[in-house]
């Protein structure tokens, strides 16, 4: 009864993201892609997010590449995740069924556009994959990934899905739409992207938010904890392995040594930048952080921040400088 009711009293929200998905409503070819291809004389992603300035012995055509190679994985990483997060919400859609007919319309949007993102980012693959050199590798199976978060509680599943369309949104505004010369169709990808993924993060927050309301004692929150720092976990594995790939095929088809000093600061640096990107930045969003701390106690969210705190390094050097002025 709790739930309905607050469901009941959420439904405002819920039909505001509704209004939104309608207006900001695209098509994968006539909006996004529209005959284009990928002009490999542009960076895919900025600096900010890719960190390629760090490695200040790239000439400029390995710092443009370096980049390149790191969007390819941005789209795919992606990809990846919308899979999971798409089963999900098909998941919380059956509490909705025979309620509030709102909240469901909401979530039945939230999954057919992430069903419509992944073959987005599919299509964006095969057009990077017919431009870039060959030998580029992302094996890592949406499938497999799916059945190890959904494996997770709903409550951890939530925080890390919305931590993820959290992140999503910070990037695009604070470097992708800013960053000058970045490919133009790149660019355009993740605008029409963070258009829809702006609605989901309020479907996931309602959505988690409800999922706490029926957790009944701490050792089931402490649970719920143990369950979203296993994912933070396997996320950071994913990109262990993904940046050891990617790091490899950039010194390949640069012609530089697999070993040796630059070598291993080319390594450090894209493992780096991933952690940034996919885990580092979500953590410290704001709106992340504040959602989480109203669902937590402090020791959890102390053993959540321990738990973090060997991959805070990743924060880059600009963005400690600008915490250091806010401050």
């Amino acid at each position: 009864m709790q739930t309905h009711t607050a469901t009941a009293l959420n439904s405002p929200r819920y039909a505001k993201t509704i209004e939104v998905s309608k207006r900001v409503r695209w098509d994968i070819d006539h909006d996004v892609i529209r005959g284009r291809n990928f002009d490999l004389a542009h960076p895919f992603l900025p600096d900010g997010l890719s960190l390629a300035d760090e490695l200040p012995f790239l000439s400029p055509s390995e710092h443009r590449f370096l980049s390149q190679v790191q969007g390819r994985t941005y789209a795919n990483m992606f990809g990846l995740v919308e899979r999971f997060i798409g089963a999900k919400m098909l998941e919380l859609s059956r509490d909705h069924w025979l309620g509030d007919q709102t909240a469901l319309e909401a979530i039945v949007r939230v999954t057919d556009e992430e069903l419509k993102h992944q073959e987005l980012f599919r299509r964006i693959e095969l057009l990077v994959a017919a431009h870039m050199p060959a030998g580029y590798r992302f094996d890592v199976s949406p499938n497999d990934v799916a059945a190890f978060v959904l494996g997770k509680c709903t409550w951890a599943v939530l925080a890390l899905t919305c931590h993820i369309e959290l992140f999503s949104q910070a990037h695009y505004r604070a470097s992708i739409d800013t960053a000058p010369d970045l490919s133009p169709l790149f660019k355009d990808v993740f605008l029409f992207h963070w258009r829809e993924e702006s609605q989901h993060a309020v479907i996931d927050e309602l959505e988690w938010e409800r999922e706490d309301a029926k957790l009944e004692n701490d050792a089931q929150r402490d649970a719920a904890v143990d369950d979203l720092i296993a994912l933070v976990v396997g996320v950071d594995g994913i990109l262990q392995a993904q940046a050891k790939a990617d790091a490899g095929y950039f010194l390949q088809v640069c012609g530089m040594a697999q070993e040796g000093a630059r070598a291993e600061q080319v390594n450090a640096t894209v493992l780096k930048a991933y952690r940034w990107q996919y885990i580092v930045s979500g953590a410290l969003e704001p709106r992340f952080q504040q959602m989480l701390g109203k669902l937590v106690s402090g020791t959890q969210m102390e053993r959540i921040q321990t738990a973090l705190a060997p991959l805070t390094y990743a924060v880059p050097a600009r963005a400690q400088a600008m915490s250091a002025m806010v401050q």
